[in-house]
């Protein structure tokens, strides 16, 4: 098994901005702690970006202090950044050229939101073929309401992982992958 660390949208819109990332609270210390893991054990950590297309958006505008990705990640050895427009990491993207070309044939997952851009990139990548492993207590989310409803970010997170674990990913925590990685 040959894996890259995949760290998805860890800006600062998701600390400091509209959509601040509530469960679980530990979840940007373990997207830390799996970073220099993976840097002590010589994974690549490819940094994902969100950039929003549309000036009317109100978040992840490119330039703006919300698009930022936390210096904490930038502060760190990464190998590739990713800059994306759609909740998945593969659309559009070098992401799969730039696996393949390494020869990685698994993905771990961390990052923000679990539900839509982590869980988004998890399936794609199954469906091109890779394993994946979500780090379940280094990816996280918030309480979501819309005009379909309101759901906790504790219960979101849960169905996530769930969800993954039924078909798409090995759902485990940053201490089993540490783990796995000796």
């Amino acid at each position: 098994m040959k894996r890259a660390l995949l760290v998805i949208d860890v800006q600062e819109e998701y600390v400091s901005g509209k959509l601040p990332i509530t469960y679980p609270l530990e979840s940007f210390d373990n997207i830390l702690k799996a970073i220099d893991m993976a840097n002590g054990h010589r994974i690549p950590v490819i940094l994902v970006q969100h950039t929003s297309l549309s000036s009317d958006a109100g978040t992840f505008l490119k330039g703006s202090p919300g698009w930022e990705l936390l210096p904490e990640l930038i502060n760190r050895p990464y190998d590739h950044l990713v800059e994306k427009n759609l909740p998945g990491s593969f659309t559009g993207t070098d992401l799969e050229r730039w696996l393949l070309e390494r020869e990685i044939d698994t993905v771990t997952i961390a990052g923000f939101m679990s539900q839509m851009c982590c869980d988004t990139t998890a399936r794609q990548a199954f469906h091109r073929g890779f394993g994946v492993e979500f780090l379940s207590d280094a990816t996280g989310t918030m309480k979501v309401s819309n005009y379909a409803g309101e759901v906790l970010g504790e219960d979101l997170h849960r169905s996530v992982l769930v969800t993954q674990a039924m078909r798409f990913s090995k759902v485990m925590d940053t201490v089993e992958w540490i783990k796995e990685l000796y």
